[in-house]
């Protein structure tokens, strides 16, 4: 609950916000590259707001049906900065799919482990060649923190490319 507290909590940072921006945002933007997903944001949201970090009102903008509307209070603000800060420091190892897969490479015949590790960096190639366009045209209306995602997953997939391509050559 620590990443989706963080998540949500920092997203009102940003301004207060109905539930829709909120998954909205989360669907469009950080679920793509930070991992996050949330199914529900409204329960996590009555948690928060029960434990006095959100505050809840109801808005009615002109014709339209009325809203609830999410806001960080300064008790929020204050579990937001200490999240943020043990985030920063945290070395929680990440995780990757490949991990598995390459403890028991040896039961696999070399030459299809190849093919299959080829085809691996093909498809890094194709995502490192989407997001290297990405970091490159992000300065044109993106925010930074964007830009700073985008950044940090693309030298991530480099790295994972580089591993790959020398493993290519010492399986046998």
């Amino acid at each position: 609950m620590i990443e989706q507290e963080l998540l949500l909590l920092g997203l009102l940072k940003e301004g207060p916000k109905h539930g829709y921006d909120i998954k909205t945002k989360i669907k469009q933007i950080l679920s793509l590259f930070a991992g996050v997903e949330l199914k529900s944001i409204y329960y996590p949201l009555r948690i928060l707001e029960k434990r006095g970090l959100v505050a809840k009102r109801t808005l009615k903008p002109g014709k339209r049906p009325e809203r609830m509307v999410y806001a960080l209070t300064s008790k929020g603000e204050a579990r937001f900065n200490e999240l943020l800060n043990k985030s920063l420091l945290s070395l929680k190892r990440p995780q990757f799919s490949l991990d598995l897969s390459l403890y028991f490479l040896h039961y696999m015949n070399p030459g299809v482990a190849i093919r299959r590790l080829r085809a691996r960096l093909h498809m890094l190639n194709k995502i490192s060649h989407g997001l290297e366009h990405m970091v490159k045209t992000s300065s044109k209306g993106k925010t930074v923190p964007l830009n700073r995602i985008l950044e940090h997953n693309f030298r991530l997939l480099k790295a994972e490319s580089q591993f790959i391509s020398q493993l290519i050559n010492t399986v046998q």
